[in-house]
């Protein structure tokens, strides 16, 4: 098939690799502009960008650039941005998202369903709306959340959606047939920087969710500490809003429980073991505070 390609990270590279090894004519892939990374501000391109350079696919930044091109379809993933109702009547799209839809329409699916503590998840193809994650799906595949990272589940998710899509565009009758989204619907709003701080007051599992999800912090004695990797501590060891070591475990102490720190990674430092961090800051246990 004939197809446009629209897609930025990683998590869709393995759908665009997918449809080059099935045979299909990517005639172009569309991705966002090359972004200013690092200290030195040089620009680097998106995954996609590299990926489809590296395949010698055409590759371009603006959705126009499919016009005139006499593609039959587009396929959509992770593309960062919306498309025009008026490209989709010129074009009709398919979309991989990554969750089991009506369910984390939006931005943040795999960080909303672990946050949610949701058993299953799963990716969804779907044929593009111009609105937001509505349109009619094709196909669903389910994957289990247990306890993976974000990254992690992203990756299964990314393997399993570039699948899917070759088994709907495989199938006329899969193709053809999409039915409506059924179920309650819920968003899946972006992460903010509140999203990601552990306080004291913080349900213990939804914290631990919380480090799951990756990018969690947390204020010791006035300064940032992001949290890479923990476990669930002790119930009882001390004051709400305390550090304590136990039994050779940094603990952060809340209000319903404790949380144990594995990896951290405190500011202008690089990622080390907590017990190496709590050794290096020379933190006092008896003064010690987060927040």
């Amino acid at each position: 098939m004939r197809l446009a390609f629209l897609g930025t990270p990683d998590a869709a590279v393995p759908a665009l690799r997918a449809l080059v090894d099935a045979g299909h004519d990517v005639e172009i892939v569309i991705t966002r502009p090359d972004r200013k990374r690092g200290r030195g501000g040089a620009l680097s391109a998106s995954p996609v960008k590299v990926a489809a350079e590296g395949m010698g696919l055409r590759v371009g930044h603006r959705v126009s650039d499919i016009d005139g091109l006499g593609v039959e379809r587009g396929v959509v993933v992770a593309y960062g941005a919306m498309i025009s109702a008026a490209l989709l009547e010129r074009v009709p799209m398919l979309n991989v998202h990554f969750s089991l839809l009506p369910r984390w329409r939006g931005a943040a699916p795999v960080q909303r369903a672990i946050l949610a503590g949701d058993e299953v998840t799963g990716v969804s193809v779907m044929s593009l709306e111009a609105e937001l994650d509505t349109g009619p799906v094709h196909v669903t595949r389910e994957l289990e959340v247990d306890m993976k990272t974000a990254s992690e589940l992203t990756k299964e998710l990314a393997n399993l959606g570039a699948t899917a899509l070759l088994e709907v565009l495989a199938s006329p009758q899969l193709l053809d047939h999409p039915h409506a989204q059924r179920g309650e619907v819920t968003y899946a709003e972006k992460l903010t920087k509140e999203t990601l701080h552990l306080t004291p007051a913080m349900d213990s599992q939804l914290a631990l969710r919380t480090v799951r999800v990756e990018g969690a912090f947390t204020i010791v004695n006035d300064r940032r500490l992001r949290v890479l990797k923990a476990h669930a501590g002790p119930p009882s060891v001390g004051m709400a809003g305390s550090l304590a070591r136990s039994e050779g475990a940094i603990l952060l102490v809340g209000e319903h429980g404790s949380l144990a720190l594995d990896r951290v990674q405190a500011e202008g430092s690089t990622p080390m073991a907590a017990l190496a961090w709590w050794s290096g800051a020379r933190v006092d246990a008896s003064s010690a505070t987060w927040s």
